[in-house]
């Protein structure tokens, strides 16, 4: 470690230059030889380095969701070329080329970070072993050495000895304490903010080999720094602690804010903004714009939550716009179903009334002629005027006409047949 942190001792100067700033602000209020004075001037240091950090963690944020997005094809290259590996390198990195991306782009904060962590730590274990380092002079290491955190000296390490530990004017067993907690708190802060990753923030819908590797990394993170952190001293303990609890807190406004498409996350987002919707009448923020306005230029690609959140909007007679706005809609408004298909909905539907049959209709069990009234309505029928021979000696005898409309049936009883009658042929014998 002690080789490491030598490698990065041209920033040296720098970050025991800013220790020694917020040193003098703290030192006037709390005791220039206090633990509070040194323990918050490190604290100061890490919000300070985060702060400018902040573009480098966006940049991560929009290469892991695209890292997500492009785990299917990632997948279907792996099984296309799985014999040929330099023709699959090419092909990833194509792929990375053309979404932008890079994985690198992930470990950004991280790297960037990298060499302000080792530089605190080289300027630590000066001041463990009585050395000046950059800005630290002869009086700064002597109120370094005597500043404690709760009881435990700034430079002292859990692998310690008792003879090391006092001198620097502690006891061993408060130095195992309070170096045992803080990595206690220290592995437990990185489990939470992986498994808040993981269970919160993923898109649960795509099962990609990228998910396996962050959930074995949930676990690994935890060990890797409970196996580091009882070589660190008490400062750099408290360097990483803060930044562990930064990064937690900073993600979990991410998560909050800025959901990745398709996770329980976004759900919960999605619900909260359809209820602020719902009750304002329109979308305020320029958040809460981009938002809908990537929703609404999905069109059918949407998930299941953005068509919910969709729905919910029409079904309140509000309508997304495709700048991002939302106006208020007819009273027949389209519902999207999760085929994409869309139906109308918050207008109320006629009711359709069967109409009434004539006495015709009813009674030779026919449909109701087109154009015809609710009311009854006179049948016209062909058989008013009949050239059957048959029907005059009925008429001239005064026997009552058909009925309209039954001339058929009334036949049909009596055994007629329509047209002049074949005399019946005598039989052979």
């Amino acid at each position: 470690m002690d080789t490491i942190a030598s490698l990065f001792s041209f920033i040296t100067w720098p970050v025991s230059w800013v220790i020694v700033q917020f040193h003098k602000v703290y030192g006037a209020i709390f005791g220039p030889d206090t633990g509070w004075a040194w323990g918050l001037s490190i604290v100061s240091l890490v919000i300070l380095i985060r702060i400018c950090l902040i573009p480098l963690f966006v940049k991560q944020i929009k290469a892991t969701r695209a890292m997500q997005t492009l785990q299917p094809e990632m997948k279907k290259i792996q099984e296309r070329y799985k014999n040929d590996k330099q023709r699959q390198s090419e092909e990833m990195m194509k792929l990375y080329k053309e979404a932008g991306t890079n994985p690198l782009s992930s470990c950004l904060p991280i790297l960037a970070q990298s060499p302000f962590f080792f530089a605190l730590y080289h300027v630590l274990n000066g001041i463990a072993s009585g050395n000046k380092i950059g800005y630290i002079n002869d009086s700064l290491l002597a109120s370094a050495r005597q500043a404690h955190i709760f009881g435990a000296p700034l430079a002292a390490k859990f692998l310690d000895s008792a003879d090391t530990v006092q001198k620097l004017g502690a006891s061993l067993t408060d130095v195992r304490i309070v170096t045992a907690v803080m990595i206690i708190l220290m592995s437990g802060s990185q489990f939470y903010t992986q498994r808040q990753l993981m269970t919160k923030n993923v898109d649960t819908t795509v099962k990609t080999p990228f998910m396996q590797q962050q959930k074995m990394l949930m676990y690994v993170f935890p060990i890797m720094f409970a196996f580091f952190g009882i070589r660190f001293p008490v400062g750099v303990l408290v360097y990483w602690l803060t930044t562990n609890v930064w990064t937690m807190g900073q993600q979990m406004f991410v998560i909050r804010n800025n959901p990745t498409p398709g996770s329980k996350a976004q759900a919960s987002y999605l619900e909260r903004l359809l209820k602020h919707v719902t009750h304002h009448g329109k979308t305020r923020t320029r958040g809460e714009k981009a938002i809908v306005k990537a929703i609404v230029a999905k069109g059918r690609e949407r998930n299941e939550f953005e068509r919910k959140f969709i729905n919910g909007l029409s079904k309140a007679g509000l309508v997304a716009q495709a700048d991002g706005t939302v106006v208020k809609g007819e009273s027949a408004v389209a519902v999207e179903s999760e085929d994409g298909t869309t139906t109308a909905a918050g207008a109320p539907q006629r009711r359709q009334q069967p109409k009434r049959q004539s006495k015709s209709q009813r009674q030779s069990g026919g449909p109701k002629a087109a154009g015809a009234d609710d009311e009854e309505s006179e049948p016209t029928t062909s058989l008013t005027k009949s050239t059957e021979p048959q029907d005059a000696p009925s008429a001239a005898a005064g026997k009552p006409a058909s009925k309209p409309g039954n001339g058929a049936r009334s036949k049909a009883q009596s055994g007629q047949r329509k047209g002049p009658q074949r005399p019946k042929s005598p039989s052979k014998k």
